[in-house]
């Protein structure tokens, strides 16, 4: 079944439920992950509204025409919960720019927000896309969409569209807190098993919660690889394509200037699982831990998210946070998981990554 919509979205055309699209603005930000009720014209500096259309659930191609007849304008999009599609893009007056981007439905309703400098949008053409694949995340808070109520913490999952082309939709089902083991028992890996299939994939990063689990018997060449089995296998039962991702390393540096590995064994054991199950290892660990030591002590700062108080209005109190990510961060650490894609041998995901 074909289903789509192509229109000039007016500024002033407000969402009617019988046109099936138009714009709103939020009752205001969330802060409830689970609830997956963030709209992404909450995750600007300055909210704009949300331009949602009524679509059934699925994989989407949309289509812009950006630019502006008469002024210079740069156009930032983001789509679903915050997840940024295009970044500051440039265009002179009477410039027209086409860009297309994929889009994965699951609540019946696709959502863009149109932000920047001086965003200009002409043109909205959305087409179903049914016979693209989809690409599947499980993982912790380092990989999740973060809730507009949390802006500017970003994971890397809301940014990893930035380096993918049209031909594939990303489905994030990360979530914070969560290790391989309660991914499973929490049914979260269920939810993915009901929706995968044939030629999808599913990239896993775990580390970070499954190292806190200290009961008897569990650990990284016990448990951990166990549970993370339990994935790959589904995945390939499913027909689709298992993809394990080494955990990015913390801001905690040696005096040398050498990154501490908190992850202690944890990294090794999945690198050991991928050779024994011949799934393809993205050594986001590796890229992370030379990057970060690139950068140095201080300014890594920029990458995770550190903030004076009063900085952001979602963090009155500021924040000095080693683990997780500002949005700048993010999207660093999305460009470091396509170059570990590319770098693991998987080659039909690989085709999917754009141009670094």
């Amino acid at each position: 079944m074909k289903f789509g919509y192509s229109f000039t979205p007016a500024a002033d055309s407000c969402y009617d439920r019988e046109q099936g699209y138009g714009y709103a603005a939020a009752a205001g930000g969330s802060k409830n992950e689970d609830l997956r009720d963030s709209w992404p014209g909450d995750y600007f500096a300055e909210g704009v509204p949300t331009l949602l259309m009524d679509v059934p659930n699925g994989n989407y191609r949309v289509t812009l025409q950006i630019g502006s007849a008469d002024r210079s304008a740069v156009t930032t999009v983001r789509e679903g919960l915050g997840r940024i599609k295009l970044l500051d893009m440039n265009t002179g007056a009477g410039e027209l720019m086409t860009r297309t981007f994929a889009v994965h439905v699951d609540d019946g309703q696709l959502k863009l927000a149109f932000g920047g400098a001086a965003p200009a949008v002409q043109h909205v053409k959305v087409e179903r896309a049914a016979g693209i694949p989809t690409l599947y995340l499980a993982g912790d808070s380092t990989v999740t969409d973060q809730p507009s109520g949390q802006f500017p913490y970003s994971g890397w999952g809301q940014m990893i569209g930035l380096y993918l082309n049209e031909g594939i939709a990303v489905a994030n089902h990360a979530r914070s807190g969560k290790s391989a083991k309660t991914f499973i028992q929490e049914s979260r890996l269920l939810r993915i098993a009901k929706k995968i299939g044939k030629g999808d994939f599913l990239l896993l990063q775990f580390a970070h919660n499954d190292e806190k689990e200290k009961e008897e018997g569990e650990g990284p060449f016990t448990t951990y690889q166990q549970y993370l089995k339990e994935h790959v296998e589904l995945a390939r039962t499913a027909g689709a394509y298992p993809v394990l991702v080494a955990p990015m390393h913390r801001r905690f540096f040696e005096p040398d200037g050498s990154i501490r590995n908190t992850h202690g064994d944890y990294i090794e054991a999945m690198r050991q699982l991928a050779v024994r199950e011949a799934v393809p290892f993205a050594d986001l660990a590796g890229l992370s831990k030379t990057y970060f030591e690139e950068l140095g002590e201080e300014r890594t700062k920029d990458i995770f998210l550190w903030a004076e108080p009063g900085r952001y209005p979602n963090l009155p109190e500021g924040a000095q946070d080693n683990t997780h990510f500002s949005e700048t961060g993010a999207i660093q650490i999305a460009r470091l998981v396509a170059e570990a894609i590319l770098q693991s041998g998987e080659q039909r995901l690989s085709r999917y990554v754009a141009p670094l």
